[in-house]
């Protein structure tokens, strides 16, 4: 027990405490979203009586709205700083909560669809850019990991809520969302100064029109864009978990939002306990090589779902599933970071944002085609070849930037100040 507190010291002392007031924060606000969202297909389907079909428009609306919301707003939080638009961000993440909480008409949550994932996707790369701003890049991916931490025992709490809430009424998760949107807006506005890098000597401000061109040039980095559509490749299967699953073990085999839940939580767990140790161990390898790896246990895991009836074998899959998770997303995020030049930093977030926003789009109204109409294991079969095939690109990847992305050395301590 004492080793295990003089070890939680030591890693508090490794970060400082801006950091760690953006952790805080964010496990505060993913115990809302996480007690509404996993749930959201079964909300739309229950209370319209829809199809998986018009629930997979409705998340593919809301996620090519973000996506030009977050390049709007990776452009402002490079010209204007990362605080003011995290902060309108979160604001409007809890007007948004309200509205579709409050909606009755299904064919008013379209264009509400629209309003909202453009609104509330603008504070997105402020939030992501202030991490890599306070982090040195030697412990980002422990960074990343860290906040997966934070984030996942959320995923303990909020699932586990949001299941026994959404059985007595789905209207109580957007309400307690919108709040805690709020209270995450307190506490960054508090706590959190502003954390752009300031304009070296002689540089000067760029015109808003010069910002938004430089787009331009994250695109034409071409490296980054093969790791942003290997990342696609691997992300509309992984979106499942979020969308397509829960209906499908609704529907194929039986299981209720409960034990949805708790696999869920179970997942949230592992990476609670594990997170950590698990990058610690990857950081001396190649990144594109461990994303590779973490992408082979989601070919492997999602795969499974068309191969196996029993929720044991479920829950083994999302174990598989979280091993995954564990090396690929806080191994990926440290990786944009790596790319993106410090004065670009929120447009490269913004461009990242594409990798996560397409599949979002593409996936799950794909998959509800599938649900609906054909055999629903082709949804897990069809997701283990594009895994194969996005584990195949980012080895490529490895072989063509291993001197790019040479695993560096850190420092064993950072200041806390």
């Amino acid at each position: 027990m004492q080793a295990s507190l003089t070890r939680l010291k030591q890693t508090y002392r490794e970060f400082p405490l801006k950091f760690w007031v953006l952790v805080v924060a964010g496990f505060i606000d993913t115990i809302g979203s996480t007690m509404l969202f996993p749930f959201f297909a079964l909300y739309v389907t229950q209370k319209f009586g829809v199809g998986m079909t018009e629930a997979g428009v409705l998340l593919a609306l809301f996620s090519i709205a973000g996506l030009v919301g977050s390049m709007i707003g990776g452009a402002l939080t490079d010209k204007f700083g990362r605080r003011g638009i995290a902060l309108f961000g979160l604001v409007m993440s809890a007007l948004s909560a309200l509205s579709m909480g409050l909606v009755n008409d299904l064919s008013l949550f379209y264009p509400l669809a629209v309003m909202i994932g453009l609104l509330g996707s603008i504070g997105d790369p402020a939030r992501q850019a202030m991490v890599a701003d306070i982090l040195p890049e030697a412990k980002r991916a422990e960074g990343y990991g860290i906040l997966r931490v934070a984030a996942n025992l959320s995923w303990i709490i909020g699932p586990t809520i949001g299941g026994i809430l959404a059985v007595q009424s789905y209207l109580l998760l957007f309400i307690l969302d919108a709040i805690i949107s709020c209270i995450t807006a307190a506490i960054l506005y508090t706590l959190v100064p502003e954390t752009k890098p300031a304009l070296a000597a002689g540089q000067r401000q760029p015109t808003m029109l010069q910002t938004v061109g430089g787009y331009r040039l994250v695109l034409s980095d071409r490296i980054y864009v093969a790791f942003l559509l290997a990342s696609m490749l691997m992300l509309i299967v992984y979106q499942q978990v979020y969308s397509t699953l829960s209906v499908f073990l609704r529907d194929v085999h039986g299981v209720p939002a409960q034990g949805f839940g708790f696999m869920l939580s179970l997942n949230a767990g592992i990476v609670v306990l594990f997170q950590f140790w698990v990058t610690r161990r990857i950081k001396k390898f190649a990144p594109m090589l461990m994303m590779a790896v973490g992408t082979g246990f989601y070919l492997v895991g999602f795969t499974l779902y068309g191969f196996v009836s029993a929720y044991i074998l479920f829950v083994a899959a999302m174990v598989l599933i979280t091993i995954g998770e564990m090396i690929v997303v806080p191994v990926g995020q440290a990786l944009v970071a790596r790319f993106a030049p410090e004065d670009m930093r929120g447009r490269y977030m913004a461009v990242f944002g594409l990798s996560w926003a397409i599949p979002s789009a593409v996936g799950p109204w794909v998959a509800g085609i599938i649900l609906d109409n054909y055999d629903p294991n082709w949804v897990w079969y069809a997701g283990g070849i594009l895994c194969a095939l996005a584990s195949a690109g980012f080895y490529a990847l490895h072989l063509k930037t291993q001197a790019r992305f040479a695993v560096e050395q850190e420092p064993d301590v950072l200041s806390a100040a």
